[in-house]
């Protein structure tokens, strides 16, 4: 039978949750590729990956997928790499670019754009751009940042650098700080999906079950983590473990799941994606934490 194939994230944020399939003792057992989240949600939708860490939105609009249970890229409060860089404040932005290589921040923001950021006057048109903040600001008002870049930006920015060459005052709003201040909830940015049709040829159980130990094995290795980020994004190993411990959030406890609704009713209501859909999950290891939770299961 052949390895299941799974699209994995470039990103220091999914480092965690892929650890024990990269460094670990499941290293061989699945068949793993990495990309940006938007192609990772386009290689499970074309049939390419059997397991994505795809954009949360995406399980409104992809058929037929059923998410792992308890695993999830979140933030409670702020999250530092998803950002949005202005030169005005946001209630006078007119014109915002949107990192094309997010889809769940991107949609994100259009509601903080449509609800929050209204109440404050802002009117804003969104345009598509790669992730280089000098050129979208050239063109734009405002940029959504995500990821490393996003990461590095905020260090700078935290250390009161300038952001770009132009030496104009810059505002920085964190996106999960914003929709917290909003809903009042956290945000869940990325979840594991997979084809419901990869559990006629794989114990669901057994999936979830590595899956999990992945991201326990990721989580035991905060340090060796955040050491190999440092040399590449260039940044202090502490502040990288930091990162991971505080800003963000690897579960889908209750309260990331009454935001994660919470922003799929948004979007559904903004028309962002068609309508909410309640979300299907794999895994008959977790079929206790389902009831529980009022869910429903599916490749038992």
């Amino acid at each position: 039978m052949s390895r299941i194939r799974i699209s994995g994230v470039q990103y220091l944020n999914t480092a965690p949750l892929v650890w024990g399939f990269t460094h670990g003792p499941l290293a061989g057992k699945y068949d793993l590729t990495f990309t940006l989240p938007s192609q990772c949600a386009e290689q499970l939708a074309r049939g390419e990956a059997d397991v994505a860490i795809i954009p949360a939105i995406e399980c409104q609009r992809i058929p037929s997928l059923v998410v792992l249970p308890g695993m999830a890229i979140a933030s409670k409060h702020a999250v530092r790499s998803l950002l949005v860089v202005s030169r005005v404040p946001i209630e006078e932005v007119q014109r915002l670019a949107l990192d094309t290589s997010s889809r769940a921040t991107a949609a994100m923001v259009r509601l903080l754009a449509a609800g929050w950021w209204a109440r404050r006057g802002a009117r804003i048109n969104f345009s598509g751009a790669a992730p280089d903040l000098e050129a979208m600001l050239s063109e734009c008002d405002a940029a959504l940042i995500i990821g490393d870049p996003a990461l590095r930006l905020a260090e700078r920015h935290d250390a009161g650098e300038t952001l770009w060459s132009r030496k104009s005052r810059l505002f920085v709003y964190d996106v999960i700080s914003e929709w917290r201040a909003w809903t009042e909830r956290p945000g869940v940015l990325a979840l594991w999906a997979a084809h419901r049709e990869i559990f006629s040829r794989a114990d669901a159980s057994e999936v979830v079950a590595d899956f999990e130990a992945s991201k326990q094995y990721g989580l035991e290795h905060i340090p060796e983590i955040a050491a190999n980020a440092a040399a590449t994004l260039g940044l202090p190993q502490t502040h990288l473990e930091s990162y991971l411990l505080e800003n963000i959030d690897y579960s889908l406890d209750d309260e990331n799941r009454a935001g994660l609704e919470l922003y799929f009713q948004k979007a559904a209501d903004a028309g962002i994606v068609p309508v909410y859909q309640p979300l299907q999950y794999a895994g008959a290891a977790r079929l206790s934490y389902a009831r529980r939770a009022g869910i429903e299961m599916t490749g038992d």
